[in-house]
């Protein structure tokens, strides 16, 4: 493959290297360029551009893409289904829900191969549900040479990766107590288990509860005919000869492992009688917050056996407490997959200084100040919530939203310019997929141009910007961000915009067409409110 400039009159047929603004539009990034094109460039007084030239035996990067998708899918027996390519990238998603696993040697070898293949994936025995996303195929250049891809398809002739479907479906769970032992903490224990059961798709058969001594478990353990038994102890096990691992052995059973590098979890013992698998829980499987029992139900409930010396590598990764541990167990399958939470950031911490001592935001249309007119069209959207960031002395703005069920965020250091409002309004949004950045000073976006970018929102296949354009394909406002672009907006200093965000996003960007102007429409002084009224009142 060749790049670089050319002609546009030696250009018809290869692929454009950047995206190219005309006038009446925009000619995107890897268009394979055809005259119709040639003569737009030509008219706008563009004479060269860069493009890319292939070679008699490049593969074009969405079929190499998609060429190494299907290698992988085919492999897997149906745990993954792939997304359509689209500029050089398919997604590899799990088609049921279980545990992921990699080969990381061979995706290691296989991102080896040559530069312009990758291939990144989620960290082994990740728990999936149906329609994760797994993995990521990227060819970076335009092409690939075929014998590039074909080593690269040899590489992948077996399994490199497969989720593993759960194979226990049913389970029991033994409680101890001590002599005072409180009644709520053996509700709460049981209550806890279930709902990591039921989060695997297991159900919780029978619930026991015992004397906190090794005859009475180990009684118990030899009466059950469950595939999977949880002892959960009212003491912590602090040693191999306590009651709960000693009840084990009593019974017949066999110890695999006491203890395991991870916290929270130190205190998990495992072991098996007959055919059934045994897991001492920790104290602080009481709570639903993630510690390394998950690890291990995890696994055994997908049929993947844990040793000593599995157990014995968990300690990477393995410091828990540090992360933000999710509040219950990840769900299991057969649910729907919930709607995106986009939420939108009408930024309205502006100064007005070209207003000459008059507030813009305060401007009326139809007797309504265009603050409120904005923020009742961002609350009517689909969206799940809206921020309205504003300065902190601004009575008017306040007063102007009064009785909107909205989120008001005040941006301390409005004078910077936008940036700081950014910053603001994401961290109030902190948990949303996506924001929808909205200008509060554009009177004609309504509730149907937020709901157009909302609708157009679709991470899977790549579309994580959606950007507003005319109906005569100008770019203009309210950009949709998926939560991807987070940290990077929030970077932006001063007043600049998002421009080079989506300069440098382009693979990411989905222009969504409005069907009139009012993306472009932005009332900054007051000879454009004059006129704005004055074309309203011919109309």
């Amino acid at each position: 493959m060749k790049f670089g400039p050319v002609s546009i009159d030696d250009a018809v047929g290869t692929m454009l290297g950047y995206a190219v603004e005309l006038p009446d539009g925009k000619l995107r990034k890897g268009l394979r360029l055809a005259l119709d094109d040639i003569a737009a460039l030509r008219a706008a007084g563009i004479e060269k551009v860069t493009v890319a030239v292939l070679d008699a035996d490049d593969v074009p990067e969405d079929m190499a893409a998609d060429e190494l998708a299907k290698a992988i899918c085919a492999s897997t027996r149906g745990d993954m289904k792939r997304s359509e390519p689209f500029n050089g990238r398919v997604n590899l998603l799990a088609a049921h829900s279980g545990v992921f696993q990699v080969d990381a040697t061979m995706i290691d070898r296989l991102n080896a191969i040559d530069p312009g293949i990758t291939l990144a994936s989620l960290a082994n025995y990740a728990r999936v549900n149906a329609g994760t996303m797994l993995a990521t195929i990227k060819i970076i250049p335009y092409a690939v040479p075929r014998a590039v891809l074909d080593t690269a398809l040899a590489e992948l002739s077996a399994a490199a990766m497969v989720v593993r479907a759960p194979q226990i479906r049913t389970a029991e769970l033994i409680l101890t107590r001590t002599p005072g032992f409180a009644e709520k903490l053996l509700k709460k224990g049981a209550q806890s288990v279930r709902q990591r059961l039921n989060a695997l798709g297991v159900d919780l058969t029978g619930v026991r509860i015992v004397a906190h001594e090794q005859d009475a478990i180990a009684s118990e353990l030899r009466n059950s005919n469950a595939p999977l038994c949880l002892i959960l102890g009212a003491s912590a096990t602090s040693d191999v000869g306590d009651a709960c691992p000693a009840g084990l052995r009593a019974a017949g059973g066999t110890l695999t492992r006491f203890g395991m590098p991870v916290d929270p979890g130190n205190l998990l013992f495992l072991g098996q009688i007959g055919l059934t698998k045994v897991i001492g829980l920790p104290g602080c499987a009481r709570s639903p917050a993630l510690n390394g029992a998950d690890w291990v139900l995890e696994r055994l409930v997908c049929g993947i056996d844990v040793s000593d010396r599995d157990i014995a590598a968990m300690g990477v990764g393995g410091l828990l407490k540090e992360i933000p541990a999710r509040p219950q167990p990840r769900s299991m399958p057969k649910r729907k997959t919930r709607a995106p939470q986009v939420e939108v950031l009408l930024l309205a911490a502006g100064s007005s200084r070209r207003m000459r001592g008059a507030d813009k935001l305060l401007e009326q249309i139809d007797g309504v100040p265009q603050l409120r007119r904005a923020a009742l069209a961002a609350k009517a959207s689909s969206a799940t919530k809206v921020h309205v960031v504003i300065p902190a002395d601004s009575e008017g703005r306040q007063k102007a939203l009064a009785d909107i069920p909205i989120n008001l965020v005040v941006a301390s250091n409005a004078s910077e310019g936008m940036a700081a409002s950014l910053r603001a309004g994401l961290q109030a949004a902190s948990g949303a997929d996506a924001v929808i950045v909205a200008l509060a000073d554009m009177p004609d976006i309504s509730f149907a141009h937020l709901d157009a970018l909302i609708a157009a929102y679709d991470p899977e296949n790549g579309h994580e910007i959606c950007r507003s354009v005319t109906h005569s394909g100008k770019p203009g406002h309210p950009v949709l961000f998926g939560r991807r672009f987070f940290e990077s907006l929030a970077e932006l200093e001063g007043d600049q915009g998002a421009r080079t965000i989506l300069a440098t996003s382009d693979e990411f960007v989905i222009n969504v067409a409005q069907s009139d102007e009012a993306p472009l429409l932005d009332l900054d002084t007051p000879e454009q409110w004059a006129a704005y009224r004055n074309h309203r009142n011919s109309a």
